[in-house]
């Protein structure tokens, strides 16, 4: 089974009114019985997410969406789910159904087109249904006349008989971004034949029986970069170093130990976190450390949003909920109020907000964190990460980000 990270796949979503199509057609380009199927309208009521193999693409996320015509009040809910899966999307597929298209686009529909231009998604428009036009019909010449996004940018296919879906792969492929990122994690810092040492610490919050997708991921890049990776716990740290024999080219940690490590660490090693690296590797260390100044300045009853990028079970001691906000009370001496997220549910309107806090974003796809953080900036929030503000916190930042190319 491929393992690739959710955030390293291209996420293609689908949407559409409800019984256009769009869950019959998931299915046909996977293969598969992703998505329900019912002649029922609104059959799908959430966004559906699928990580999955997409040939000629490779590993990609399919997500199926709600009719972006749902009605009433839970309708409105389920049009504002999907509307978030837009901040996420590398490639949409616009699905229709052949009958309306021999008159016009629907309003939601253009209004969806001008979405994906002013978020620069790259897109088709699927004229679904097309088993149930006149055979002697030529579907794409017929519809390219009644709307100018068809004449260069559609597609007629049956999710019912197969008819144009290996076509429609194809196309999705060559619409598909290149997801590879502006950095490394830590194979650009680090030479053939470096050790670098992993400080893991092995707590109530950490998963049973593996690492987190942080810890893998660097470790892999090591390995790539043909170095050596030395993984530990806090408390064997100072003898791991001292048995070494040579100086490790690089120390990354757990920021929740970062205190500790920092004190067993000499000054001629260089020393980061996990946290530090994924911003860097996200794209926003720079505003990050600009951001974190604001934690000096904030004042009883100042709003602060703590933003998981995923949803877990929260430990007694979670670092989010719990250790960044004592940390933050006991550094600045103040009674802020915090605020939390997790998952999809990041806010829209930031304003009420003095920072907003990050984690590394390791689930979230470039597209998603580069919308969090343009989101806060054109409202004039600053944002950080937790590593980042850890570090501040505990007086390391500088030398935390030393040997960082940003």
């Amino acid at each position: 089974m491929n393992k690739t990270p959710a955030a390293n796949r291209p996420h293609i979503a689908f949407f559409g009114r409800r019984n256009a199509g769009k869950s019959s057609l998931v299915n046909a380009v996977t293969g598969q019985d992703l998505a329900i199927v019912s002649e029922i309208k609104g059959t799908t009521t959430d966004p559906v997410y699928k990580a999955m193999e997409l040939l000629p693409l490779g590993p990609v996320m399919i997500i199926d969406t709600p009719g972006i015509d749902d009605e009433g009040e839970l309708g409105d809910q389920r049009v504002r789910r999907a509307g978030r899966v837009l901040n996420k999307t590398d490639i949409a597929v616009l699905v229709v159904e052949e009958e309306i298209c021999k008159i016009d686009l629907y309003q939601q529909e253009k209004e969806l087109i001008n979405i994906f231009k002013e978020k620069k998604i790259p897109y088709i428009i699927v004229i679904n249904k097309i088993d149930l036009v006149n055979a002697e019909l030529e579907p794409q010449t017929h519809y390219a006349a009644t709307c100018d996004e068809f004449a260069s940018n559609c597609l007629p296919v049956s999710a019912k008989t197969g008819l144009n879906i290996n076509l429609l792969k194809e196309k999705i492929a060559a619409l598909a971004p290149d997801v590879e990122p502006k950095h490394r994690l830590v194979a650009d810092l680090i030479q053939d034949k470096d050790f670098v040492v992993l400080v893991i610490p092995i707590d109530k919050a950490a998963p049973k029986g593996r690492l987190i997708l942080p810890q893998q991921q660097v470790i892999r890049d090591i390995l790539e970069a043909g170095g050596t990776a030395i993984a530990v716990k806090e408390d064997k740290l100072a003898e791991a170093l001292a048995r070494l024999g040579t100086k490790p080219a690089l120390v990354i940690t757990d920021s929740q130990v970062f205190a500790k490590v920092s004190a067993l660490v000499p000054d001629n090693i260089p020393l980061t976190s996990f946290s530090i690296l994924f911003a860097r590797y996200k794209g926003f260390l720079e505003t990050s450390v600009r951001g974190v100044t604001v934690l000096d300045t904030l004042q009883d009853g100042d709003k602060v949003l703590i933003c998981e990028g995923c949803t877990h079970h929260r430990q007694c001691e979670d670092i989010g909920t719990v250790k960044i906000p004592n940390m933050i009370k006991t550094h600045t001496g103040k009674e802020p109020e915090f605020c939390f997220c997790a998952g999809g549910d990041f806010p829209d309107v930031l304003c009420d907000y003095k920072l907003i806090i990050h984690c590394g974003g390791c689930m979230l796809n470039d597209r998603e964190m580069h919308y969090r953080r343009l989101n806060a900036e054109e409202q004039n929030i600053p944002f950080t990460n937790y590593g980042i503000t850890i570090a501040h916190i505990q007086g390391i930042l500088d030398r935390s980000i030393a040997m960082l190319n940003y």
